[in-house]
């Protein structure tokens, strides 16, 4: 019987069906004019469209989502420009070209500190700038549709956006689901969305097996936005002509749709489900004449349709065969060749059931079983030869590895100790000085503080701190609720900004509570206990009430690693039962 671990994701895909754009960027020839030279030109074009996407190029070169964090482990991490420097070198240099620049990065960053610097620098300024740059403000996305594939590989959402000079722009982000549900590519086209998706239809033909649909535009905004954040967080990250380079133009444009939506669901199969799946397959004319071994193979092909991918073991497409056998079962599943090499037999009885079961077309359906077939000759010369497998291949992906299999010495040299990793985590959740001084005292029934608080925000906050006092009277207790009025307020009085922004309150105390409730490690799946699920549920904000939790996280300058427990760096969101954890830990490392 193979032993498994369970990894995260695999690392690579082929790539999937997915839209793409006619033209690719223009490309200069030889002898690039300089940057200003550039902007000084797209001033004089009648559209925003070079200028949006030069822009967003910038921003996504000084983003710390794409630096490498296995050169970082090394020690090889280049010292990149960060944000505030970019727009801190465009604010020395008075000109209409940087102060066409700072307006876009202005409008396209997220960042309220830089924003307000750059707000200040422009106000001292009186270029004349063309219309459509003076205004591209209010930016209103007017429709989501969804372009989908019956087999599953992804999905294109697009977004009908104009400007508020009423230029029209198309927002095409693809959703990769063989990965973990990420974005892949996204891209912006300058023409109607309704013209994008007539030349859409047009490619697909007469396809029966492409869908189109209508999307609701705070569930874009949740499928967008979480599938950016997983795609970010995955390495290597992907990168094509257009993507990341346009991500902040995306992202901008995404922030202004409603929050509330419903994310990229997962199903969840429990091993009830996944037996009961199991006895259907070896019951039905699709599972004879495999032996009884085969059942603990079949387990390894349900490990992976139902924790990789989009979760879904009767899901079988091209892309997804070539992931499992290039990939996946030679790389994640420790065992012998003998009991591997049955796998791409009885792989072609499970797509020929699942595809039963959902009545795909049988050309999908023999497309899929060719796939099998093209890669089975590479799969058997996998697992007939050595390779690292389990932990040592996601450590060889790594470059941790040295050419005889070995931990490298800047792994080796780099290694804590166990009390080390863990006074870090401690200083990480209380900050170095509370550490030393840390006590376990209840905290005590506070009252909202508004001090500090700017007044115009003063009602959106209150009503923030009313729903955020029902839910911890519902599912907490005092401690909490005082957590959650601090944090609350601590937000307001950092970036009021936040709670100006068109958005629903049950969004902000959603984020505010689950912030607080995983800082104190307050989430259980047992039986009784409080789950994510259910606090967003309570609040009306669908499964994944945190979704707006890194934009407060920032706010208030929470450390950036937050895994496996949520660090904010004080205690003063942490109630007495956390406090006396972190007590005891710290003692017991000293």
């Amino acid at each position: 019987m193979p032993k498994k671990k369970r990894p995260r994701k695999p690392r690579r895909a082929p790539q999937p069906h997915r839209v793409r754009p006619a033209d690719g960027p223009a490309r200069d020839g030889a002898g690039e004019p300089s940057l200003l030279a550039d902007v000084h030109r797209m001033l004089h074009g009648p559209h925003p469209q070079e200028l949006l996407h030069l822009t967003s190029s910038l921003l996504a070169a000084v983003d710390p989502r794409g630096e490498d964090p296995v050169a970082r482990a090394r020690g090889e991490a280049p010292a990149g420009l960060t944000l505030a420097e970019l727009a801190g070198s465009f604010a020395e240099i008075r000109c209409p070209e940087t102060t066409a620049l700072l307006t876009v990065l202005a409008e396209m960053s997220g960042d309220e500190l830089v924003v307000q610097r750059i707000r200040r620098e422009l106000a001292a300024r009186d270029d004349g700038l063309p219309a459509w740059l003076q205004r591209l403000s209010p930016v209103s996305v007017d429709r989501a549709l969804v372009m989908s594939h019956v087999l599953g590989d992804g999905d294109n959402v697009v977004l009908a956006v104009r400007t508020g000079t009423g230029h029209d722009m198309t927002v095409i982000v693809y959703i990769d689901h063989n990965l973990g549900t990420v974005v892949k590519d996204g891209f912006v086209l300058h023409e109607p969305a309704d013209r994008a998706m007539a030349s859409f239809r047009s490619a697909a033909g007469e396809d029966p097996d492409v869908v189109f649909g209508e999307l609701g535009l705070a569930d874009a905004r949740a499928r967008i936005t979480g599938a950016i954040e997983d795609g970010a967080i995955t390495f290597p990250t992907f990168q094509t002509d257009t993507w990341p380079a346009a991500r902040p133009l995306v992202e901008w444009v995404v922030r202004q749709l409603p929050e509330g939506g419903s994310g990229n669901a997962r199903p969840e199969w429990s091993d009830e489900d996944r037996g009961a799946l199991t006895e259907a397959f070896f019951a039905s004319r699709f599972g004879r004449g495999y032996q009884e071994e085969d059942r603990e193979l079949f387990d390894s092909l349900l490990w992976f349709g139902c924790d990789y991918g989009p979760g879904d073991p009767l899901r079988w497409s091209p892309v997804a065969v070539e992931i499992l056998l290039t990939d996946w079962l030679p790389r994640k599943v420790v065992a012998d060749a003998g009991f591997l090499g049955r796998a791409p037999r009885l792989l072609r009885g499970l797509i020929r059931f699942s595809h039963d079961q959902r009545g795909i077309r049988s050309s999908l359906t023999e497309e899929t079983l060719a796939a099998v077939d093209r890669w089975e000759p590479e799969y058997q010369r996998a697992i007939h030869s050595p390779r690292p497998q389990g932990p040592a291949a996601l450590l060889a992906a790594m470059g941790a590895l040295d050419e005889e299999g070995a931990l490298s010495p800047w792994i080796l040299g780099d290694i804590p100790s166990y009390e080390e990793q863990m006074r870090d985590l401690l200083r990480e959740a209380v900050g170095d000085a509370a550490l030393r001084d840390l006590d376990a005292a209840p905290l005590p029934d506070e009252p909202l503080d508004l001090s500090g608080v700017a007044e115009d925000v003063h009602g959106k906050v209150a009503e923030v701190a009313d729903l955020v006092d029902a839910c911890c009277l519902e599912f907490l207790d005092v401690e909490h609720r005082t957590a959650c009025r601090r944090l609350l307020r601590d937000v307001a009085v950092a970036q009021p900004g936040i709670l100006r922004r068109r958005g629903r309150a049950e969004t902000a105390a959603a984020a505010i509570v689950w912030i607080v409730v995983k800082a104190n490690r307050g989430f259980s799946q047992r039986e009784g206990g409080l789950t994510a699920k259910a606090l967003g549920e309570w609040l009306g904000v669908g499964s994944s009430p945190g979704q707006r939790a890194p934009t407060l996280l920032r706010a208030i300058d929470a450390p950036a690693r937050r895994y496996p427990d949520m660090s904010l760096g004080t205690p003063r969101y942490l109630v007495a039962d956390r406090r006396r954890w972190i007590i005891e830990m710290r003692d017991r490392c000293e």
